[in-house]
């Protein structure tokens, strides 16, 4: 069983609406597994409905023309009862069965029973869907296992992090001992990462090689699924997937075009990039041209670095070895590039959707720029020992047209500052979130006219 941060959105979700949710992600994540251990805590009935599994309800569902003709259907299609007010029907692999998302509106409508739906390559496949019911359905983007989840699989204590969170508030060292064991457990995190099955094998038998081979499954599917949802471009989509791991680990960690095709340029890709995006399986971070709010309109689309979306895929679709030599940072490692792909994921999966890095000739270059509480918030990610250099940082920093009030650098060593920057362990980049948006309030007042 893994504890999922997912799980606890769910059961408040149907605790506050009435509506459907819609849970969207890559394969592999563990959507379908949250779904099942919420509706078994929650309702005396359950009923699933997977498009994928069972072809032949696609047809059975896409052709019913209520809400009523759709629960006819489905008490004959299940054995399972349907007890109002207590049964949670899940329609999963929903991509399939496009006309079954519409058709939630009116069996939210109904009020009998309540509804969870979930689907892979939905990103990719919501455009074409002919009606998203909005107000009666809400979208809940799924990733996988982060850090700090990570954290409670393996075994560390929930006093431990508490105790980690509470020196991040502080700004306070954590204990060396302490320090110690939680760089052994990232280090673990980059070579397994947050693929639900490859860290259920790591708990099962702590084999590496069993959880390789759990990943080289799921790479094997992605590139199925590239195969079997976009004819057209899959080889061109396929080229860009499988250059990832190799444009990561050259000297930038840019993603250049010439390596696909001499010829090639990036508008003639950008729909490739923006498909492996919206299915969930890469991570596009785009380079700006100052570090300046809204930062968005600073971004340039040519210029970029594509992450993987889960750092142990990364780490196991490079050479055979290097998941040893990871456990023992081991310093002929470039770790650079697996880092940064740890921070990109945990920057995606706590709400900061936009993320950027900056590179000046004249500056240099930023790993990762963002913004938080309205203002620009840079992030530095340093593997090795020289982490208090980081010349570009302190250029952006020193500027003061930019008005930049903090940095954060991600490093081997424990938590100290100087000036704007704090520097702190890799692993707590686990308690940086994206602040909540708050409701703004404006009355008019129309007196007078």
């Amino acid at each position: 069983m893994l504890k999922r941060k997912i799980s606890t959105f769910i059961e408040h979700f149907y605790k506050v609406n009435k509506g459907a949710l819609l849970l969207t992600g890559a394969r592999q994540i563990g959507k379908t597994y949250s779904v099942r251990k919420f509706a078994n805590e929650n309702f005396k009935s359950f009923i699933e409905i997977n498009f994928v599994e069972t072809p032949e309800a696609v047809e059975i569902f896409s052709s019913a023309n209520s809400s009523a003709d759709i629960l006819l259907r489905l008490s004959a299609f299940t054995d399972k009862p349907l007890i109002k007010g207590e049964t949670l029907i899940f329609f999963d692999e929903v991509q399939k069965c496009p006309e079954i998302v519409t058709a939630i509106k009116f069996l939210v409508d109904d009020g009998r029973y309540r509804y969870i739906l979930s689907g892979s390559l939905l990103g990719v496949e919501l455009n074409n869907l002919r009606s998203v019911p909005v107000g009666y359905m809400d979208i809940k983007d799924m990733y996988p296992l982060d850090l700090e989840e990570f954290m409670w699989a393996v075994g560390v204590n929930e006093n431990v992090i508490s105790k980690l969170k509470d020196c991040w508030e502080k700004s306070e060292s954590v204990d060396e001992f302490i320090h110690k064991k939680m760089m052994e457990v990232f280090r673990l995190y980059l070579i397994v990462g947050g693929m639900p099955a490859a860290v259920m094998s790591y708990k099962k038998n702590n084999n590496l090689q069993d959880v390789m081979e759990k990943q080289r499954e799921i790479i094997r599917l992605y590139r199925k699924d590239i195969s079997q949802y976009d004819e057209k471009r899959q080889l061109r989509i396929k080229d860009v997937f499988d250059l990832i791991p190799s444009e990561l680990n050259s000297k930038s960690k840019r993603f250049f075009i010439k390596s696909l095709n001499e010829k090639a340029r990036a508008e003639m890709y950008e729909n490739e990039f923006l498909w492996l995006k919206d299915a969930g399986v890469a991570i596009p971070v785009f380079n700006i041209e100052e570090p300046k709010s809204p930062l968005k309109l600073a971004s340039s689309r040519n210029l970029f670095k594509l992450f993987s979306n889960d750092v142990g895929l990364l780490a196991c679709q490079y050479s055979d070895g290097i998941q040893l030599k990871i456990l023992m940072g081991d310093d002929a490692i470039n770790f650079g590039s697996i880092y940064e792909n740890v921070v990109a994921q945990e920057l995606l999966t706590h709400g900061f959707n936009d993320q950027y890095y900056y590179n000046s000739k004249k500056m240099g270059e930023v790993d990762f720029v963002t913004e938080r509480y309205g203002k620009v918030f840079p992030i530095e990610v340093k593997s090795g020992k020289d982490y208090s250099r980081h010349r570009a940082l302190n250029n952006i920093l020193d500027c003061k047209e930019y008005d930049i009030p903090e940095a954060i650098v991600l490093c081997n060593d424990n938590i100290s500052m100087k000036g704007k920057v704090k520097y702190l362990p890799i692993y707590m980049m686990m308690f940086l979130y994206k602040e909540n948006s708050t409701d703004i309030k404006f009355s008019l007042d129309l007196r007078g006219l």
